[in-house]
Formats: structure tokens, C-alpha cells, sequence
């Protein structure tokens, strides 16, 4: 398993997800409980990134049109995300947060 170097933790909070290209897709990392998550940062119905939304309680609400994610599973919960999001696992070594591209499918 290849793990690739995304960001520091201190540049992710838990109202301020992080966003950034790696590797060619949009990645949104998010702390929740004091753990970090990982998830395709494109909402699925229409060009929106996620981490600009409206976080809260474990989810993101997409800043276009409302759609709402799990941050934990990536389930789509309601709105019109049509499907659910991609998660990546994710560890930190040091204090980098790392992340690698086996996509983990959401039950």
C-alpha cells in the first residue's frame, strides 16, 4: 500500500476541513471526534467541493444544493448527491496526515 503525504493536521480543523488535488482528484480531509476521514471532494450531482460546505455533527452539506454526507462513511444521507462518496484511508505519521488511493466502498 502506497501512502501519499496530503497535509499537516494543524491545517485541518473540525469546523475548516482541508482541501487539495493529490494525485489528480479533489480530496476533502475532515476531523471528527479527533479522527481524521478522507473523501472525494466533488459532490457527485453537480461540480461543488464538498469541503467548502457546511459542516456540522459528522456531516457536510453541499454548498450548491443542499445534498448531505456522512463524514465517517461517505454515505449520502439525503439531498441530491445521487450516490454516496468515495472514502480513502487515512493515517498520520508524525503530523502529516497520509492518505492512499484503495478506494473503501461504503456499505
Amino acid at each position: 500500500m502506497s501512502w501519499i503525504g496530503v497535509c499537516d493536521a494543524e491545517q485541518v480543523q473540525e469546523d475548516f476541513p482541508y482541501s487539495g488535488r493529490v494525485d489528480g482528484k479533489e480530496i476533502g480531509i475532515y476531523l471528527v471526534d479527533g479522527e481524521y476521514y478522507a473523501l472525494e471532494d466533488i459532490c457527485p450531482h453537480a461540480y461543488a467541493l464538498l469541503s467548502q460546505g457546511f459542516v456540522e455533527d459528522g456531516k457536510v452539506e453541499c454548498p450548491l444544493h443542499e445534498a448531505v454526507f456522512d463524514l465517517k462513511t461517505g454515505q449520502c444521507l439525503h439531498g441530491p448527491g445521487g450516490r454516496n462518496l468515495q472514502r480513502y484511508p487515512v493515517r498520520v505519521e508524525g503530523n502529516q496526515i497520509q492518505i492512499t488511493f484503495i478506494e473503501e466502498s461504503v456499505a
